[in-house]
């Protein structure tokens, strides 16, 4: 099997959508020898801030020493973004080799979906890899989520939100009680929940199973005054609960103070508040795609740009708040540009524009058909902000030219390419390609459904 061959096979796995429950990774993981057995594993769920709190956790273990293996989604350009060692991503000659052995040795009477199959492929990566340490993201909610076959040396928690209603809940107390489903017996969980009837329930799983509950609330941010490298208030809190597990894990997994703060001041994560410059302009990107991630961008944008307004790309998903979301994102802005993102859910440019005038959002607001003409549409702006998905976040990234875009003004970063300009200062959109053979194939691979509603 090639890398084409193993991508068509996912994107073919993609098409049964998301089905809860653990029985098939199981199922899965038992027919490769269960790798997880091997490996050990910090297990992290939250409406927002999961994947940053992830990546803080890893950029300290690996300054530390650890070969730490990273386990997120979704990808933002490529594939191998979920599975990376060392945060060098999973290359296609690996990834392919690992999908056929898994296919090859599945049960036959086994229909996995795509986040089940992934997910056994990453354990069998990690084991190869011989890893320290795995910093392991759930998918979606924690309960019935595949990745909760592991048994990890601490769970934890982030923010809890309305998001994925649909399959977690109509209440943030519903919502937390799936998310609550990470915690195992005798097992630490540390969390950042604010809300107090979210917090009330992990803190009831957690004494009904005999597990540590660790709550990381303001005092403990206030108090936590190492540099971080990401920007905005949230992510002080999501550094914060990282460097309350490091601690409470120094036993197992010793971690200096010098790295923990190196870790911290030097943590990258692409599509979260990513500053960076492009010639003359400035560019940031945030895949806020929920309420509570655009009130955190909107304080983010606020703290660090007080004088700036933007103009504001967005691109937004059906099966969010969008109307919301845009709503509130458009009084930061100077002047907004619309576009679809590349997703059967898209919210359609014409119809998010009509949703931001009826709304009388007081900025003008321009439609454009593709990511490629809102691109061309601010190419002579000084300071431009792109939102409202991280979909739509890895599909400007591709079009810019980078393709697992830790840190695009590092020119040693050896998972940034180029710029597909000399100066950088133009945008170049030649079709589904533009990023050196990067292929929109593999951002379709985010697609699924969502089983029927509760």
């Amino acid at each position: 099997m090639n890398p084409a061959e193993a991508l068509a096979y996912l994107h073919q796995l993609s098409q049964f959508g998301f089905q809860p429950g653990l029985d098939s990774t199981r199922r899965l993981a038992a027919a490769v020898g269960n790798p997880q057995d091997r490996l050990r594993f910090i297990h992290v769920a939250g409406t927002n801030g999961k994947g940053s709190t992830c990546a803080f956790l890893e950029s300290v273990y690996r300054t530390a020493g650890f070969r730490a293996g990273l386990y997120t989604s979704p990808h933002l350009v490529r594939f191998g973004e979920r599975i990376q060692v060392g945060r060098h991503p999973l290359p296609d000659t690996t990834l392919a080799r690992l999908v056929s052995e898994l296919r090859q040795k599945m049960p036959a009477d086994l229909q996995p979906t795509f986040f089940e199959f992934t997910t056994v492929v990453a354990l069998m990566a990690f084991a190869e890899a011989a890893v320290d340490l795995v910093i392991w993201e759930t998918g979606l909610g924690g309960r019935l989520d595949a990745t909760n076959i592991v048994t990890p040396m601490a769970s934890v928690i982030t923010s809890i939100g309305l998001d994925h209603m649909q399959v977690l809940g109509g209440t943030v107390g519903e919502i937390a009680a799936e998310k609550a489903g990470i915690i195992k017996p005798g097992i630490p969980i540390l969390t950042s929940v604010d809300r107090a009837d979210a917090l009330a329930v992990i803190q009831y799983r957690a004494r009904e199973l005999d597990a540590h509950c660790v709550v990381v609330d303001a005092a403990a941010v206030g108090r936590m005054t190492l540099p971080v490298s990401l920007l905005g208030p949230h992510q002080r809190v999501n550094a914060t609960l990282a460097v309350v597990t490091v601690r409470l894990l120094r036993a197992f997994l010793p971690v200096s103070d010098e790295h923990l703060a190196h870790g911290l001041a030097n943590t990258r994560w692409a599509g979260r508040m990513q500053v960076f410059q492009r010639g003359e302009q400035t560019w940031l990107l945030d895949g806020a795609h929920n309420a509570d991630g655009v009130a955190a961008f909107r304080r983010a944008l606020s703290d660090h740009f007080p004088e700036r307004h933007p103009v504001m790309v967005l691109g937004m998903l059906r099966d969010k708040a969008w109307r919301e979301m845009a709503t509130h994102l458009a009084p930061a802005a100077s002047r907004l540009v619309v576009a679809p993102v590349s997703s059967p859910r898209t919210v359609q440019a014409d119809e998010l524009r009509q949703a931001l005038q009826e709304a009388h959002c007081g900025r003008a607001v321009r439609a454009c058909a593709s990511v490629d003409e809102a691109l061309r549409a601010v190419a002579r702006e000084p300071f431009i902000a792109v939102t409202g998905s991280l979909y739509f976040i890895g599909e400007v990234l591709e079009r810019l030219g980078l393709a697992t875009p830790n840190d695009p003004n590092d020119p040693n970063d050896p998972d940034t390419l180029a710029c597909p300009t000399d100066s950088c200062g133009t945008i170049e959109t030649s079709g589904t390609q533009a990023t050196g053979g990067i292929s929109t194939h593999q951002r379709q691979l985010n697609e699924w459904a969502p089983p029927p509603p509760r």
